[in-house]
């Protein structure tokens, strides 16, 4: 089974797409949606209710631990398929690349696929540019620390086996650099991953809750860390 995480907080306009999104497209997939609520001050909550009425394979939870670390830790914890896809509620993501992540980590037998948007093959839609330049500096800068090639470290969009994924908890980030931690964890113990290109496009409803300025220290802790810890394991070889 295919489980897919999606973090909600205040999302209730886009939720109706939500589950029509993953419905509509993944009719040969044994799939779950889980939700995880974090912490929203709308009707979140009670829409998500409303449409697992109509929906099968929709589950929600309220978030233990407030932010995307907690509400990521607690989907992967619910989760009950092999394989844990990581997604947003914007649907910035191409459905076609899910369906694609879910046949290469089944066929090949990866531990995790680490898509990119900044490959030759993929396609970017409405990215803003400041945010643009801001993740190309990064992601090169984090590319250089840990001697890896692979350059959309920061996106939430992978797909990983649940088990890879149980073997590196706990995750200490506590936003959205839970998105940088969980590949670092991945690429630094060596499992076994394949990075493809994916399409990537802005949100067309809602209010983005990613704010660079909040989010820099965050990102600087979680990469010292990662950068400690695969030097500790190094040590242990």
């Amino acid at each position: 089974m295919l489980t897919i995480v999606v973090p909600v907080r205040n999302e209730s306009e886009n939720l109706r797409g939500v589950f029509s999104y993953f419905n509509d497209n993944l009719q040969k997939v044994n799939f779950e949606v889980i939700f995880i609520n974090d912490f929203s001050s709308d009707n979140t909550l009670k829409k998500i209710e409303e449409l697992n009425q109509e929906y099968k394979n929709f589950k929600v939870f309220d978030n233990k631990r407030k932010g995307l670390g907690g509400a990521i830790s607690l989907g992967i914890e619910k989760a009950r398929g092999d394989y844990v896809a990581i997604m947003m509620a914007d649907q910035s993501d191409d459905i076609n690349d899910l369906i694609e992540y879910h046949k290469l980590i089944q066929s090949e037998e990866y531990d995790a696929i680490l898509g990119s948007r900044f490959l030759k093959n993929s396609k970017i839609i409405d990215y803003p540019i400041q945010k643009l330049v801001l993740n190309r500096i990064f992601n090169k800068f984090v590319s250089l620390i840990f001697w890896n090639k692979y350059n959309d470290y920061t996106n939430a969009f992978k797909i990983y086996k649940r088990k890879a994924l149980l073997e590196i908890m706990p995750l200490i980030s506590e936003t959205f650099n839970i998105f940088l931690e969980i590949p670092l964890k991945i690429i630094s113990r060596n499992y076994k991953y394949k990075v493809v290109p994916i399409n990537w496009m802005g949100r067309k409803k809602g209010e983005s809750k990613f704010r660079i300025k909040e989010l820099r220290s965050k990102y600087l802790f979680t990469l010292i860390y990662c950068f400690i810890e695969k030097n500790l394991l190094n040590l242990k070889k």
